[in-house]
């Protein structure tokens, strides 16, 4: 049997154990092990032993509980109120200014959690019912939370991106740098179509009335600045050690971990149902990222042991005769597609073991790669009809807003961050400026 043949058996038999309704990490590591066994016997089950083995000496795995927790712990001690607060008084007096302001929300947030789920709730639950009533499109400000949300993935300490560094074994910081700029980027294109629309269109998006800006004095307006900037000091007193190299990642995780929960102990927040809270989510989110990463890189060291990825790679370039840009972007298009029913982590760890080794054999950066792929699934996560995110919004939203509203909301959103992906995809130094100015000198 061919090595294209035997591929493809496993990756049919790995949709079709998830088309099931099986969980994913068990669907991949079934297969995985199976494959093991059917081809080198008995034996062949210490292939996928070994790769799990590598990762529990992997140390930097230990950032991931700790930014879960730090994420967790800002969220649920209600942290994130002020932040929108703040947003709420400086932006209100600008037309779309409290939508402007939520972007502003989400990037925070982003910072502090590297959970798109987490900025989908907080934006949900604080965010949207204020806009609606203050008289903003429905429409548009449920595609404003989902696209903010999204960005939770890009902008470090995004735990997609620690993820991805597990498999493709690239550097976890240099990843994060790389995603700071598009991540950045891509906020501000949402900021500029929101300011452009809501002065076209100003009942979309209207500004804070007269009376009720003239009870908000300057006081008032710097003690909610001053509180709106806890966020970003707890991010600095992470980030700032690690970019410097004075901390390893590792340490600077402890630190934005410990930095966050004396933040919420000193604003009198921790409490005994915050902190049991926390431990809970932590745990549960950590444990269900170790075994998907478990079973993705048993999985791939069955397909590496294979050869399939060179059989694979000869496929495309040899017998097809694809240039290496087309096979990038039908990666990219793959991606989009299997977005319409599969999360972020199951989609990187079931084609993690082709795309990466594949990509890297047609000469372009992984840690470039590692951000297309972070933008293309931001996307996939929003497109119709089974996006990922559209059906968490319709979860978190109130009823007035119909599934159909969100389908609607997202089209613009959507569009702008294509934009976004073609931009870096052209440009690739707008990824990879920062990590080589730092990890350059």
């Amino acid at each position: 049997m061919s090595y294209e043949l035997i591929a493809l058996l496993m990756f049919s038999s790995m949709m079709l154990m998830l088309m099931t309704g099986q969980r994913v990490f068990g669907a991949i590591g079934f297969v995985g092990a199976a494959a093991g066994v059917l081809l080198w016997g008995v034996g062949g089950v210490e292939i996928p032993f070994a790769a799990a083995m590598k990762l529990m000496k992997w140390y930097p795995l230990l950032t991931l509980p700790m930014f879960i927790f730090m994420g967790y712990v800002l969220s649920e001690s209600r942290i994130a109120d002020d932040l929108y607060r703040m947003f709420h008084v400086w932006m209100g007096p600008v037309r779309g200014g409290l939508a402007i302001g939520t972007i502003g929300l989400m990037v925070l947030i982003s910072a502090m959690n590297g959970l798109s789920v987490a900025g989908m709730a907080i934006g949900a639950t604080i965010a949207l019912p204020e806009l609606l009533r203050r008289g903003y499109d429905k429409i548009m400000v449920t595609g404003v939370i989902q696209a903010g949300s999204s960005l939770g993935i890009l902008v470090p300490p995004s735990v997609v991106l620690v993820l991805y560094a597990m498999i493709a074994r690239q550097p976890v910081g240099q990843l994060w740098l790389a995603g700071v700029m598009p991540g950045l980027m891509m906020a501000a294109l949402f900021i500029v179509y929101i300011y452009v629309r809501c002065q076209l269109q100003p009942h979309l998006g209207p500004p804070l009335d007269k009376a009720e800006r003239e009870q908000i004095d300057m006081a008032e307006k710097l003690r909610l600045l001053r509180a709106g900037l806890l966020p970003l000091a707890i991010f600095a007193s992470m980030m700032v050690p690690f970019v410097n190299g004075w901390t390893s990642l590792v340490e600077s995780s402890a630190i934005g971990a410990l930095a966050a929960f004396l933040a919420a102990v000193l604003k009198g927040r921790m409490t005994r149902q915050v902190f049991e809270n926390t431990t809970r989510n932590t745990l549960a989110i950590s444990c269900m990222f170790m075994w998907i990463i478990l079973a993705a890189l048993g999985f791939g060291a069955i397909f590496d042991g294979l050869g399939a990825v060179k059989a694979i790679e000869d496929l495309f370039t040899e017998k097809l005769g694809l240039s290496p840009w087309t096979i990038l972007i039908l990666m990219q298009l793959s991606f989009i597609i299997m977005g319409t029913f599969l999360d972020d982590t199951a989609m990187l760890v079931i084609v993690a073991p082709l795309y990466v080794p594949l990509v890297g054999a047609m000469g372009f950066d992984l840690i470039w790669y590692g951000v297309l792929y972070t933008i293309t699934t931001q996307i996939a996560y929003m497109t119709p009809p089974f996006g990922y995110n559209l059906f968490l919004m319709r979860a978190m939203a109130p009823p007035e807003i119909s599934l159909r509203d969100i389908y609607r909301s997202i089209l613009p959103f959507a569009v702008v961050m294509v934009m976004a992906l073609a931009l870096v995809m052209a440009f690739p130094q707008i990824a990879l400026w920062l990590p080589e100015l730092v990890y350059g000198k």
